[in-house]
Formats: C-alpha cells, structure tokens, sequence
C-alpha cells in the first residue's frame, strides 16, 4: 500500500469564513442579484441544496474577494444544528459565502478537492468534528480547530483515482436525482391539469364524479412517543423517524432507536410509505429511508381503497393551506388538528377516469421510489468504501468505474 500521510487540515487548505462586519456592513440580500449567497441551510446531504437562496449583487461579491467562491472549493457547516454538513462548489463567481458556512480550499499541489471533499463527507470525518463542537443552544466548532482536524492523505495520484471511483457513485445519485425532479414535476403537473384545472372537462368537474374529503380516502396513522419504547439490552434498536429524518431523506447516527419487538407492526415504516409531518415543520414525502419507527407528530398515510399516487398527490395538494393553518395558529410549534383532514375537499374521478390515471401515475411515483432506494445503496457503497480503502482493505488498482 502507498504511504498515507497524517494531515492537519489546515495544512493542506486555507479555511475562510465571512467576518461578522463584512456581513453587516456589505451583504444585503435581494431578489435580483447576479449571485447567490449560500447558507447552511443550502448545504444538505452533501451537496447544494438551492430550493430556498438568497442574492446578492456581483458588485458587492467582487468588493469582497476573501469570500467570494470559485469551482473546487468545497463548504462546511461549522455551527447549528447541521453542522458537519458540506458541499463542492461546482461553478466560479456564481456564488458567495454567507454566515455560519465556512470554505475549505484546497492546495492543489498536494491535495484534490473531489478527493478531500470525499474525506470531508466521511462519517470518520464527522465524528472527529462531532467531539470539538461546543455550546448548547447553538453547537459551533471554531475556525482554529477546523484548522486541526486531521485528514490522511496518500499520494496525488491515487487521491484523483480514489475521487474518480467515489464521484462516478455522485454522478449516478445526482442523474436519479434529476430523474425524480422531472417525474415529480410530471405527476404534479398532470395531477393540477385533471383536479384542479379539469382541463380535459372544460374547466368543470364531470358527471359521474364525488366530492370527498382527505379523511376518506385515506388512514392517517399517528406515531408513537418512541422514548417509551426503547431497545430492549440484547436487541438491535431501529431508527426512529421523526422530522429531522424525514426532512434528510434518511436516518443517522444521532437518530434515537426503537425497539423493533416492542413497537407494533404499523408502526414500522419501509421504503415507499407516505409520511406527514403534521407539527413544526409540515411536510409531505414518500420515505425511501429504510426500515424505522413512526415517532409521533408524523401521520403514516395508506388506503384500503386507493392506489398511492392518489392519496399522496392529494395530501401534498393541501400542505400549503395546512402550513398556513399551522402557521396562522402557531403559539409555540405550529400544527394542524386531525380534523382539517375532514375538511380538506377532494374529488373522485369515475372509475374508468381512475384506473386511465392509475397506468400513468403508479409507475411515475415506482420509479420515483425505485431512484431513491437505488441512491440509499449508491450512498452507502460509497460512504462504505473510503475507509476500506483507506485502511488498505481494497486496492484502488482493483476497481474499475
């Protein structure tokens, strides 16, 4: 095996962040700048989330080149409840940094950056950074001991291998991802066009048609207060789902566990379950985690009678009256009370209406499930072979792409 050598990290990378006064006096979001200023909750799962960005103007990104971003240079939380969390900056002046991220750039000469970012994103990696963090209300690692986390680094040349092995694994995960964005788009659209436009009806819902409710076409189960029903000492505990888990898409570390004897069956999720989060943060999504336990303040969706595309569009058709519900209400923590599910209207379609739509929905939202459950695996292979072959188990000249 080539020689691994023990780094700092600040050693082989300048760290940077933006100053309190650079933040204050200079950066002033907008909807019309040219450039994006990122955030932490831009950084997700180890990659640029930009559903929800602010802008700034290229002026006043250029006025401040300490921190402007450029390709190759990769960010990281370092305070809130997401740190630990990083992202490669894929394009140059596109964007900027903003509070609480940190950039991490790299000395080309001796270290790749796909390859430090692998590094950066490793589950070593995190617990390392998991015993420096300090404060209680607001967890925060400081710059200096960013700067002396330690990483291991063989020679150049089988850095870039290792990358090009790991990132191959990205880019499949990333095509699923686009993959998902556009069928979701698909279902959404089409979804809007027979329910809600009736579009193929002249604008007016058809004869033959029902009005029902949310509640009547489908259960809504609640969770459970999973600290009652923790792991027995000899039993292997299951992830609890609660709506951080749902929020990442998967469980973790610091998911709390269940116990998998102790917990009833329908209170087990899987892979392709309908999960509402109908307290704090309200959301809609089909779980593709893994196997876990339904915490409370989360409604497991199905139906006896309806396929899943229906009883899923429909619930996500009304989250955003129930969010403002929730909000309009919120004294503490915002939720809405079962009794809005009587109240939010759906409608029935004939049953020849249903099963046309039926061939054409239920494969969108199985393949949606499929990409998500391949990109579990994909995610796991990779966080998996890095330290395998860091350890010397796996020869890097023993895998091909």
């Amino acid at each position: 095996m080539e020689e691994w050598k023990e780094c700092k990290l600040g050693e082989i990378a300048t760290i940077t962040k933006l100053a309190g006064f650079e933040f204050t006096k200079y950066i002033k979001y907008n909807e019309t700048g040219e450039i994006i200023a990122l955030r932490a909750l831009n950084l997700r799962n180890g990659r640029l989330d930009l559903t929800e960005v602010k802008h700034i103007d290229k002026s006043v990104s250029d006025a401040l080149p300490r921190s402007k971003l450029y390709k190759g240079e990769i960010l990281f939380t370092y305070t809130g409840n997401g740190y630990g969390d990083c992202a490669l900056v894929d394009e140059d002046d596109k964007y900027h940094l903003a509070p609480n991220i940190c950039k991490i750039s790299p000395n080309k000469k001796i270290a790749d950056s796909n390859f430090l970012f692998q590094t950066i994103r490793s589950n070593a990696f995190y617990k390392q950074v998991s015993n420096y963090i300090g404060g209680s209300s607001q967890p925060t690692i400081p710059m200096e001991t960013i700067r002396q986390l330690k990483v291991k680094l063989p020679p150049l040349s089988t850095q870039q291998k290792i990358a090009a092995i790991l990132s191959s694994l990205d880019d499949k995960i990333e095509l699923n991802n686009k993959i998902n964005t556009n069928l979701e788009q698909q279902a959404q659209a089409l979804f809007k066009n027979w329910f809600v436009d009736f579009e193929p009806f002249g604008g007016k819902m058809p004869e033959g048609w029902k009005v029902g409710k949310l509640s009547e076409i489908a259960d809504y189960l609640n969770g459970l207060a999973m600290q009652k029903f923790r792991p027995l000492e000899d039993e292997e505990g299951l992830p609890v789902l609660k709506i951080k888990e749902l929020r990442q898409g998967c469980c973790d570390e610091s998911s709390e566990l269940c116990s998998p004897s102790k917990v009833k069956a329908e209170y087990i999720i899987h892979d392709g379950d309908v999960i509402f989060s109908w307290s704090g943060s309200l959301l809609v999504d089909i779980w593709c985690g893994g196997t876990c336990g339904l915490n409370q303040h989360l409604f497991k969706v199905t139906s006896q009678t309806y396929e899943k595309w229906f009883y899923y569009l429909w619930t996500k058709h009304h989250l955003d009256r129930f969010i403002f519900l929730a909000a309009d209400k919120a004294t503490t923590m915002g939720h809405i009370k079962r009794e809005e599910l009587d109240k939010a209207e759906v409608f029935i379609p004939d049953d020849k209406t249903y099963s046309k739509l039926t061939m054409t929905l239920s494969p969108i939202i199985d393949t949606i499930i499929n990409n998500r459950v391949e990109n579990r695996r994909l995610s796991e292979i990779r966080d998996n072979l890095l330290p395998e072959l860091m350890s010397g188990n796996i020869n890097v000249e023993d895998i091909t792409i």
